[in-house]
């Protein structure tokens, strides 16, 4: 399955979450229900993945996590702020780098219309 083959399923996941939720909860919440809505459908999915940053040569582990991390290919940042802004995309361009992974999405739930609050963020590597 290709990247954007896994982002169109996780943006109809994250739609049917936040139709049944709404927004205004924690990102907790959020990051429960889309993590069980994705694994239901039949996707591996790693919650709360730890990304270690290597620095001349050295492995350190310096507490980034990405929320999700879809068919290993796909990094998921989940927010519920009232507005998206830079470190927010800087977070998930940082976890692409580190993973080398290719594409993320930054979505924040804590909007009328989900559609508004979805960023596809792509690494170029």
């Amino acid at each position: 399955m290709t990247e954007n083959e896994i982002s169109n399923k996780i943006i109809g996941a994250a739609i049917k979450v936040h139709t049944a939720l709404g927004p205004g909860l924690l990102e907790s919440a959020y990051q429960e229900c889309l993590f069980y809505v994705l694994q239901k459908e039949g996707l591996k999915v790693e919650k709360e993945k730890p990304m270690p940053l290597v620095f001349e040569e050295v492995k350190l582990d310096c507490g980034y996590r990405i929320d999700l991390l879809v068919e290993n290919k796909v990094v998921i940042e989940i927010k519920s702020v009232e507005a998206l802004n830079n470190v927010h995309l800087a977070q998930v361009l940082t976890y692409l780098k580190l993973g080398e992974f290719r594409l993320g999405l930054l979505i924040n739930f804590n909007v009328a219309l989900l559609k508004q609050g979805i960023k596809r963020v792509a690494n170029s590597m």
